[in-house]
């Protein structure tokens, strides 16, 4: 598909295979250190999150074909879903700078938290299934056992404390598959959006559902939202995070930062960094056909 539809007279395009964890970081910051214009990511937002740490202060941009699982870093940038799509983005776009963040010292480009989500992601790791619809399931089991922890969060305007069931820190709007857990995140203003979201009961989880795919999230009272360059927390005691989507064991001691202008994206001439919400038949539509690809594969011997 790639020698299909790349514009051939823009791009001199070759296709490099990751072979091992960390594979994708060394052909990243080889490429930029040869001058290569463009390293395009294979994946979701993890794979991003590997090649994106390679090009950071380079002048090599990242341009994404998503294949993960939520695509949250490419649906806020506005990249298309399915390969072809993608391809004729990147035949049209042009590299812009963005921020990146980083939770003690580690870059995110998407998006980082700590609590319930944190947690979650953590078990769904440790879990044989993936899929959105496992993660769902591993989201109920956790939510049973889960209690909420209080945090100590100074920025540069506040120092307060929280009850907090989820405090999110976005670089992006959204986790992936379209769940606006930021949704007025821009990636280019140098500051962290952060969503405080206090304890709620069972029965209001379908309104917070709503909110979490319409794009109004900070519309719920049991939401505080900040933006700061940087965030300094303090919690009961270490735990996970997350960060692009991959869960990590952190100290009690957490501290947040947008870096400015630190990396090079593909993008739409003229996009602003925000990201306009898709439409919710969109949303069930690409929920559908997500469905589809969490059927295992069955095996055919052929004679």
């Amino acid at each position: 598909m790639v020698e299909r539809y790349i514009d051939h007279e823009r791009y001199d395009a070759s296709i490099c295979y990751t072979q091992y964890a960390g594979h994708a970081y060394e052909l990243a910051k080889d490429a930029a250190a040869r001058g290569v214009d463009v390293v395009v990511a294979v994946g979701g937002d993890g794979t991003v999150n590997e090649v994106g740490r390679a090009l950071v202060h380079t002048g090599t941009a990242l341009g994404v074909i998503p294949c993960g699982s939520g695509n949250g870093f490419a649906r806020h940038i506005g990249i298309p879903i399915g390969v072809k799509n993608s391809l004729e983005f990147i035949n049209k776009a042009e590299p812009v700078s963005i921020d990146y963040g980083k939770i003690n010292g580690h870059p995110f480009f998407c998006s980082c938290g700590m609590g319930f989500d944190a947690v979650v992601s953590d078990d769904f790791a440790k879990g044989t299934g993936r899929g959105l619809f496992n993660y769902v399931k591993q989201s109920l089991l956790d939510w049973v056992k889960y209690k909420p922890e209080t945090y100590l969060v100074e920025t540069d305007s506040i120092k307060e404390k929280f009850e907090a069931f989820v405090i999110a820190c976005g670089n992006a709007s959204q986790y992936g598959n379209n769940a606006y857990i930021t949704p007025f995140a821009s990636m280019r203003d140098g500051l962290l959006t952060v969503t405080v979201l206090s304890p709620f009961n069972v029965l209001e989880v379908p309104l917070m559902t709503t909110h979490l795919f319409t794009h109004t999230f900070d519309e719920s009272s049991h939401v505080t939202t900040l933006a700061a360059p940087w965030m300094r927390v303090t919690r009961e005691k270490p735990g996970p995070v997350h960060y692009d989507g991959e869960p990590y064991m952190m100290s009690e001691e957490l501290y947040i930062e947008m870096v400015p202008n630190g990396l090079k994206v593909l993008a739409a001439s003229g996009w602003d960094g925000t990201c306009a919400p898709a439409p919710l038949y969109k949303q069930l539509y690409e929920l559908f056909a997500a469905s589809l690809l969490d059927i295992p594969e069955i095996e055919i011997n052929k004679k």
